[in-house]
């Protein structure tokens, strides 16, 4: 692979990437950059997490209430503005840079692990 470190597969294992659905988006006109306040449930083994993503472009905070998505839930929480965020959901970029969420193409149960 060209351009692309190799990790081992004990690196790929310690990376945390469950499924969630979201329960709650409000707007974050506090963040430097637009944003929508994610909460997201990953299950009982989990809870409920909060998110900071910068996805105004192709989402507004009522359509993604009920939404499956991917996120990291072993990082650290990181303080953005007044709000702290405890996971990184995760995305792709489009043709012009803005975040499209990823997630299952059919329903799965939350707080299941990537594999």
């Amino acid at each position: 692979m060209t351009g692309t470190a190799q990790i081992s597969w004990d690196d790929f294992a310690a990376v945390d990437i469950r499924v969630g659905r979201i329960t709650r988006a409000e707007p974050f006109p506090e963040a430097r950059r637009p944003a929508i306040k994610l909460w997201v449930d990953f299950g009982p083994e989990i809870g409920t997490r909060k998110s900071s993503a910068q996805i105004t472009r192709h989402y507004t905070p009522e359509a993604l209430i009920g939404r499956q998505v991917l996120a990291v839930v072993n990082f650290p929480p990181r303080q953005i503005g007044p709000f702290m965020s405890e996971v990184l959901v995760l995305g792709l970029p489009d043709d012009a840079g803005e975040v499209v969420l990823i997630g299952p193409d059919q329903e799965v149960p939350v707080g299941g692990r990537m594999y």
